[in-house]
């Protein structure tokens, strides 16, 4: 494990989680909302998005966290990938994630609404067209994540001191 994609609705928690395993592994975090979203949040145009994930993508270990739904170009991570973590929370579970860390804007509401009829099912295409030979996990629960984590934690040859 030393290319990991997280994907996911918004407010899953996958912010969360690449800190957790970036933690374990020792592998940077590289918050992709951060990289992405200009002021005003102002998207960042495809082609200059997938020039940017070609850059990140590069480097010989990462964790990228994000997923932009309409706004992304997943297929330049994920081919770069050797594990890819989709987290699939129920709508409720993130709903009330995202009402309790604070204001969002319409957009985001229709992507946290329609995300596992559509994009959840763009994102699963994606990875299964470019993410061939990655390890896949789905977790569906904090319960799955935090299982995952333990693996993680316990295999010896996932963990490794923290780069400096």
């Amino acid at each position: 494990m030393k290319r990991v994609v997280i994907v996911g609705r918004g407010a899953a928690g996958k912010s969360t989680l690449a800190l957790r395993l970036g933690t374990l592994t020792g592998l940077p975090v590289i918050e992709l909302d951060t990289v992405f979203w200009r002021p005003g949040l102002t998207a960042t145009p495809p082609e200059e998005w997938a020039a940017t994930q070609r850059e990140l993508a590069r480097r010989p270990a990462w964790i990228m966290d994000g997923d932009l739904g309409p706004y992304d170009v997943l297929n330049v991570r994920l081919r770069a990938a050797d594990t890819v973590i989709m987290l699939d929370f129920p709508l409720l579970t993130c709903a009330w994630r995202a009402r309790r860390r604070g204001r969002e804007r319409a957009d985001f509401w229709h992507w946290l609404w329609t995300y596992r009829r559509r994009w959840g099912r763009h994102v699963l295409r994606q990875i299964e067209v470019h993410a061939r030979d990655a390890d896949v996990h789905v977790l569906r629960s904090q319960r799955a994540v935090d299982h995952f984590l333990a693996r993680v934690a316990a295999d010896e040859t996932a963990v490794r001191p923290p780069c400096s």
